[in-house]
C-alpha cells in the first residue's frame, strides 16, 4: 500500500470523503488522491516521493511556479512579525493600492479570505446599491458555495452531476435566475420579464469551471449593454482569470469593464485570500461607511498580504511575464489541438492564454450544454494514464489546466508526447 493510499484510508475516517474540498476527490476518475508533500517550480512531489508536472497550480494562483524565492522570502519575513493581529496593518494599504492600480475597474477594494466570500459580498453590495433582489448567473459557472449561487453550478458540483445542493432552502435561490453562457438572448429574456427587479448579472468572463469556455465575440459587451439599459450592475467573477490573463485580468484582456469584481487566491500567491472591489459609489456603501455589512477577523491577514504583494509586484514590474505566459499557452494548447486533429480524435481543445481544457467530445464546446457532451469515462482513462506518467491533471473533465512561468518547453513537449502515446494506444 502506498503512503497516499494509507493516508486516504485514515482521512476517510475523519474527513468527509477523505478530502477537504470535493474537487480534490478522485471519485469521477477512480483511484486514490495523491497526498502532496511539497512543490517546487512546475512540479509536485507526493508522500511516496513521486514527481508530477503540475497543471493544477493550486487551482490557478501559482503563476510564478511553486515556492518562488521572492514570495517565500516575503512570507517568512512577515511570519517573524506575527501571524495575525485582528487589527489594521500597513501592508493592507499597500495591497489595496496595488490592486486598485492594476485592475481597471476597481476604485476601492475590500480584502476577504476566499473567492466564495468575495463573490457573496459583491452580490450583497450590488443588491444594497440597487435596492433590487434578483441576480442572473450562468449555467455551469461556479461562484463559490454560498447558498444563493449553488444553482446549476460548475466545478465540483458539475463533476458530481449534482445541479444544486442539499441544505439550501428554496427561499435562498428564489431570486437567482439562470441563463446560458454565450447566449445573450437568454439574458435579455430575463431582463424583459423582470428587468426592474434584477440587481446584477454575475459571470465568469472566461467560464473556467466547466472546463474552459471563452466568451464568444460580443457576449461580454452585450452583458455590459444590457446591464446599462436596465440599470443593473455587472459583476465579473475573476477568481480564476484575475491577474492571470493580464495584469488587469479578463477585463483588461477583453476591454469590458464591470461594476464590481471578485478576486480569489491569485492575489495571495496561493495563501487563503480573496477581495472584492469596484466603483467608489458602490463600495462606499460597505460597512463601516454604509449599510452593506461584511466583516472578517482574518481579512487582510498580514502573511497572506505579504505573499500577494510579492507575486503581484513582480507581475506588475515585468509585463513581459504575461507575454511569455500567454505565448506558452498558445503554443502548448495549439500543439495539443493539432495532435487531436491530426489523429482525428473526438476531442476539442479550448484555451485562453495559459488556461486550457481538453474535452472528450466531437462537439464544439461553447456553453454548458456542449460541455456536458464530454465523455467523462474517456477523460478518466486519460487522466489516470497521465498521472501514471508523472503528469498531474485536475481529476475532473470540467476543470481547467493552468500553466505557470515555471513550465519549460522541454516539460511541455514531454507532456504532449505522453498524450500522443495514450491516444495512439486507444485508437
Amino acid at each position: 500500500m502506498t503512503k497516499s493510499e494509507q493516508l486516504f484510508q485514515e482521512a476517510a475516517r475523519v474527513i468527509p470523503g477523505g478530502v477537504n474540498s470535493p474537487v480534490r476527490a478522485f471519485q469521477s476518475i477512480g483511484g486514490t488522491p495523491r497526498f502532496i508533500k511539497c512543490a517546487r517550480g512546475a512540479c509536485l512531489y507526493d508522500e511516496d516521493d513521486n514527481c508530477y508536472i503540475d497543471f493544477v497550480g493550486s487551482w490557478g494562483p501559482m503563476i510564478l511556479g511553486h515556492s518562488h524565492k521572492a514570495v517565500l522570502e516575503r512570507v517568512t519575513e512577515a511570519c517573524r512579525q506575527g501571524l495575525s493581529f485582528g487589527a489594521a496593518t500597513a501592508i493592507e494599504v499597500e495591497m489595496a493600492k496595488l490592486v486598485c492600480g492594476m485592475v481597471p475597474s476597481i476604485e476601492m477594494v475590500r480584502m476577504v479570505n476566499s473567492g466564495t466570500e468575495a463573490v457573496m459580498s459583491a452580490v450583497r453590495a450590488a443588491r444594497g446599491f440597487t435596492g433590487r433582489e434578483k441576480i442572473i448567473k450562468f449555467s455551469g459557472c461556479y461562484h463559490g458555495h454560498s447558498d444563493g449561487l449553488l444553482v446549476q453550478a460548475g466545478s465540483g458540483v458539475m463533476t458530481a452531476g449534482v445541479p444544486d445542493s442539499l441544505g439550501v432552502p428554496a427561499g435562498c435561490v428564489k431570486d437567482t435566475l439562470s441563463a446560458e453562457y454565450n447566449h445573450l438572448d437568454s439574458v435579455e429574456g430575463h431582463f424583459k420579464r423582470c428587468g426592474e427587479e434584477i440587481a446584477a448579472v454575475i459571470v465568469e468572463p472566461v467560464a473556467a469551471n466547466m472546463g474552459v469556455v471563452p466568451p464568444l465575440p460580443g457576449f461580454l459587451e452585450g452583458l455590459r449593454r444590457l446591464c446599462d439599459t436596465y440599470g443593473a450592475l455587472l459583476i465579473f467573477d475573476e477568481v480564476i482569470t484575475g491577474f492571470r490573463l493580464a495584469a488587469g485580468g479578463a477585463q483588461e484582456y477583453y476591454g469590458v469593464m464591470p461594476d464590481l469584481t471578485a478576486l480569489g487566491k491569485i492575489i495571495g500567491g496561493g495563501m487563503p485570500v480573496g477581495a472584492y472591489g469596484g466603483r467608489r459609489d458602490i463600495m462606499e456603501l460597505v460597512a463601516p461607511l454604509g449599510g452593506v455589512y461584511q466583516a472578517g477577523t482574518l481579512s487582510g491577514n498580514p502573511v497572506a498580504m505579504a505573499a500577494g504583494m510579492a507575486q503581484l509586484t513582480l507581475l506588475k514590474e515585468h509585463p513581459q511575464y504575461y507575454q511569455e505566459l500567454n505565448r506558452k499557452g498558445d503554443w502548448f494548447y495549439g500543439q495539443m489541438r493539432d495532435l487531436t486533429e491530426r489523429e482525428d480524435l473526438p476531442c476539442q481543445v479550448n484555451h485562453v492564454g495559459s488556461l486550457g481544457c481538453l474535452y472528450f467530445t466531437k462537439q464544439k464546446v461553447v456553453d454548458y450544454r456542449s460541455a456536458k457532451t464530454s465523455d467523462t469515462k474517456a477523460f478518466a482513462a486519460y487522466c489516470n494514464y497521465m498521472l501514471g506518467q508523472g503528469v498531474y491533471l485536475a481529476p475532473s473533465q470540467f476543470e481547467a489546466m493552468f500553466l505557470s512561468l515555471a513550465h519549460t518547453e522541454v516539460m511541455l513537449k514531454d507532456v504532449l508526447q505522453k498524450a500522443l502515446t495514450f491516444f495512439l494506444q486507444k485508437v
